[in-house]
């Protein structure tokens, strides 16, 4: 039995995550944390960290960015392997989870859907094709709730490409004030905000009278439920490092 620690439990996520991780015969919530304990829970729920006192194998970390030192700092100082799915972290966030890495387990990606992870390969594959006569763009969208943008699954994808360009592109996030046409070193990248869209990125490769869309669309956020979860089960046997979808799709 895999025993887990959500920390942002009574979020949106964590709702959904509570009802993926009850359904599977192999996995088990000892505790979570988060800043309200709304008391409805089968486990103990912590608003502060010190407070917890349970073993556990693994966390997943579904919270807000601005709680991401604490709850790093707190599976950094018991060695529990951490799952991030939190968007929106900050290049210094990075530097921290990169040196954390070596001492213990880290799973960090922007997006926890299998078919992203996938369509990023395909892109570091098909990209250096399409890149003479071809402009490139991406559209992101989201429900009217989300915080960050762009999001950072649209900056996967936009990196996923760079890495099969030879001549990297560089972002133009919305084109709103500028006066100029399109230059042939941009890949733009736009977000839509609006209703209960769980999450819907095309990434679109324009040409000469073509047009050719990848795209994927998040039904639900039980998605990104099911990813965290694979992704726990992934990291539990894995020795000290950094790791991502890329490493649980090999």
């Amino acid at each position: 039995m895999i025993k887990m620690i959500l920390s942002g439990v009574n979020g949106a996520m964590g709702h959904v995550l509570q009802d993926v991780i009850g359904a599977a015969p192999d996995c088990q919530i000892v505790a979570g944390f988060d800043l309200k304990d709304n008391g409805d829970t089968s486990f103990p729920v912590y608003t502060t960290y010190d407070q917890c006192q349970e073993d556990a194998d693994v966390i997943i970390d579904f919270s807000h960015f601005s709680a991401f030192d604490g709850i790093f700092g707190f599976a950094k100082k018991r060695k529990i392997p951490i799952v991030i799915a939190t968007t929106g972290l900050t290049e210094e966030n990075q530097k921290t989870i990169e040196a954390g890495a070596k001492d213990f387990p880290v799973f960090k990606t922007a997006n926890m859907s299998l078919g992203i992870n996938v369509i990023a390969q395909a892109l570091r594959q098909i990209a250096g094709t399409l890149e003479e006569g071809f402009d490139i763009e991406i559209i992101e969208k989201h429900h009217n709730k989300k915080v960050d943008a762009p999001s950072g699954t649209a900056i996967l994808l936009a990196d996923a490409v760079n890495d099969g360009l030879n001549a990297k592109k560089r972002y133009t996030y919305g084109r709103h004030g500028r006066d100029c046409k399109r230059t042939e070193d941009e890949l733009g990248i736009h977000a839509i905000r609006g209703g209960t869209i769980a999450g819907e990125h095309t990434v679109l490769f324009a040409g000469n009278d073509e047009l050719i869309e990848i795209k994927h669309t998040a039904l639900s956020k039980k998605v990104f439920a099911n990813g965290a979860v694979t992704a726990a089960r992934f990291l539990v046997a894995q020795k000290p490092g950094l790791y991502s979808m890329d490493d649980v799709i090999k």
